[in-house]
């Protein structure tokens, strides 16, 4: 519903309510606005409060080695970039949108993943070793041959990913998924 009205005896309120693609900023115009994921968000790390929004969206960061390592990716909107096989050790992503984006074969090995939404997100081949996954979200991603060897994931989380139908059995087993 995009418009709502509400009526109380005294006065009329009116009240917009957006719709699924209206709640994201307009894209960032900066000419730069890609690399700033090389200096990540260094504010408010834990609970992905930022003082300038982190705006990856469509940006192509494939096969990168070198430059996101232990990057803060916290609030950063990720929608529709390419991550595909790049190097994502230790990056700390809090609050992070990430739907629809790519992540085929990107190694998050110690990575702390918290809060962030990879729904409709391709992580075919992603590798979440040794990684702390909590509060994240993975709606209709494609999970194929995910690799989450040790990683630490809470009870409620593991429920909603093992829902998730594109992840193969061997994965399924080394999750605990039943």
């Amino acid at each position: 519903i995009k418009d709502t009205l509400m009526r109380t005896k005294p006065c009329t309120i009116r009240v917009d309510m957006p719709l699924q693609s209206d709640r994201l900023p307009p894209l960032s115009t900066d000419p730069n606005r890609c690399e700033a994921a090389f200096v990540g968000n260094t504010i408010g790390q834990a609970n992905g409060v930022y003082d300038k929004v982190l705006d990856l969206r469509f940006c192509d960061f494939t096969n990168d080695k070198n430059n996101l390592k232990g990057k803060t990716l916290s609030a950063a909107l990720m929608s529709g970039a390419k991550f595909d096989g790049a190097d994502l050790t230790e990056v700390v992503m809090s609050k992070a949108y990430a739907v629809g984006a790519s992540f085929k074969g990107t190694n998050f090995t110690n990575a702390v993943i918290d809060r962030a939404n990879f729904g409709k997100a391709d992580l075919e081949g992603a590798i979440f070793k040794n990684t702390v996954l909590s509060g994240s979200t993975f709606d209709e991603a494609n999970m194929k041959d995910v690799d989450f060897e040790d990683t630490l994931i809470g009870y409620i989380d593991l429920q909603k990913l093992c829902r998730n139908t594109s992840i193969n059995e061997d994965t399924r087993l080394e999750l605990g998924c039943r």
